[in-house]
């Protein structure tokens, strides 16, 4: 028995496996770009199934399909959303700019399976792709997957980070630290007020992705080929918009401007570069918790990471950073991703980008790996992390920057004549100053203080 079926286009008759759900544009696709072995991510091809299922809906009730084909158009649809015949899907993201490839595998996919349900011919073109065009629903498709990975995964996620940082920020609220600035010592400050930091960079990126987000949720569906609507209802997107809010509760709606959303891809930019704005938030935390936990005897040894495999394949006992490294590398590969997704969006020639399968592939990439790193980060990072109070407490008795507080009583000068001392003799601040200040140790006691010097003001007055 043969292993393939003849299945045929407007090009001509092609050989297809005997057992793919898909037809003959989708095969010379696969037969065209044998480019890099990247599939388009599960969440893009969930939202082509949501496109396709809402499409089917809006067209039966405008009047220009029968309710018993939606219905069946609709069904086939639900399995690709489901994600049960995601091995239906094979094209490469290296494909034709604008997507058609995998619009039409999606309509193959569910036209062979509405019409072996159904027992009548659903046609990929005619049907499924009834009042639409690859250069709609690509773009659309690409702003409902981000928007629902963004929504469902993402911002769940950098929320859980925000409050496990808050949460031992209340903890560690009294413990003060030396302050480092160029690398080098500066004035205390506390645990708590350091990771507050570090949550109002992550709540920041939360209201940067979210008004991205607004921009995402209006949808190019409607425009048709060129941005013009020919061959579509002009009620088309806005009933889709209403049908894809229905079955998402995401609120989405129709672009206001197809041309708009057809030939440029800059709410995808816009996205991404939120995207890689946390990432460079990420990275600065990832470092700063590696450098806090460098040691353990001859590096800072503030903290201690929670130990989760060993570090070394000849050096025993050996444990790394792992969660803060792998933290940093997916902050680098976004940072990448936004590169790629910014010299993609400027790929609009006229009436249609061109990268529309590379932006889509690395956004949701950015997205799903920043999600999953942020989960990490705060469970397996922030939240177990030991504080290493007595080396703490060492390194801010020697800390001669501490006599900063002593400026407003013995002057700038003397301050660091006696500074200087201290770094000379490897002496405590609080021995030398006592020798060079005259003050009485009671007054040095409270002026030296680290926990009150962490609370701001003129001390001494």
């Amino acid at each position: 028995m043969s292993t393939f079926r003849t299945e045929h286009d407007s090009m001509g008759e092609l050989q297809v496996p005997a057992d793919a759900l898909w037809g003959a544009q989708t095969q010379r696709a696969v037969d065209n770009f044998p480019v890099s072995g990247l599939r388009m991510p599960r969440e893009f091809i969930r939202a082509l199934g949501l496109i396709k299922a809402a499409a089917a809906e809006a067209n039966a009730k405008l009047g220009h399909m029968p309710k018993v084909q939606a219905a069946a158009i609709r069904k086939a649809a639900d399995k690709v959303i489901a994600g049960e015949v995601d091995d239906q899907f094979p094209i490469d993201i290296f494909q034709t700019g604008s997507g058609t490839s995998s619009n039409m595998n999606a309509n193959e996919v569910i036209a062979h399976l509405a019409s072996s349900a159904s027992n009548r011919k659903v046609h990929p073109n005619d049907d499924v792709n009834y009042g639409q065009s690859s250069n709609d629903v690509i773009p659309t498709a690409i702003h409902v997957s981000a928007t629902l990975t963004a929504s469902e995964q993402l911002l769940p996620a950098l929320k859980h980070f925000k409050k496990a940082i808050d949460k031992r920020a209340r903890q560690l609220k009294n413990v003060a630290k030396t302050g480092r600035t160029h690398l080098m010592d500066a004035m205390p400050v506390t645990f708590g007020q350091e990771l507050s930091g570090w949550s109002a960079q992550v709540g920041s990126a939360i209201e940067r992705i979210e008004d991205a987000l607004k921009r995402m949720r209006r949808l190019p569906l409607g425009g048709s080929a060129v941005g013009t609507g020919i061959n579509a209802d002009p009620k088309i997107g806005p009933s889709v918009a209403i049908e894809l809010k229905k079955m998402t509760k995401v609120k989405f709606e129709s672009a206001e401007n197809y041309f708009e959303g057809i030939s440029s891809q800059d709410a995808a930019v816009e996205l991404s570069g939120a995207l890689k704005t946390y990432a460079v938030s990420l990275m600065k935390i990832a470092n700063d918790l590696r450098w806090m936990n460098s040691g353990p005897l001859a590096g800072l040894g503030e903290i201690e990471l929670e130990a989760l495999q060993p570090g070394s394949s000849i050096m025993p006992g050996k444990v790394n950073p792992v969660i803060p490294e792998a933290a940093a590398m997916v902050a680098a590969q976004v940072i990448g991703n936004d590169a790629t997704i910014t010299v993609g969006g400027q790929a609009g020639n006229f009436q249609l980008n061109v990268m529309l399968p590379v932006i889509g592939y690395n956004l949701l990439q950015s997205i799903e790996i920043l999600a999953n790193i942020s989960r990490l980060m705060a469970d397996k990072a922030i939240a177990t992390f030991k504080v290493n109070k007595d080396n703490i407490a060492g390194a801010l008795d020697k800390n001669p920057v501490l006599v900063t507080a002593l400026n407003p009583v013995i002057g700038y000068e003397k301050g660091a004549a006696t500074a200087k001392q201290a770094y000379k003799e490897k002496r405590p601040i609080m021995d030398v100053a006592r020798e060079t200040t005259g003050l009485s140790d009671e007054e040095l006691k409270k002026l030296l203080d680290p926990v009150e010097l962490t609370k701001g003001g003129i001390h001494g007055k």
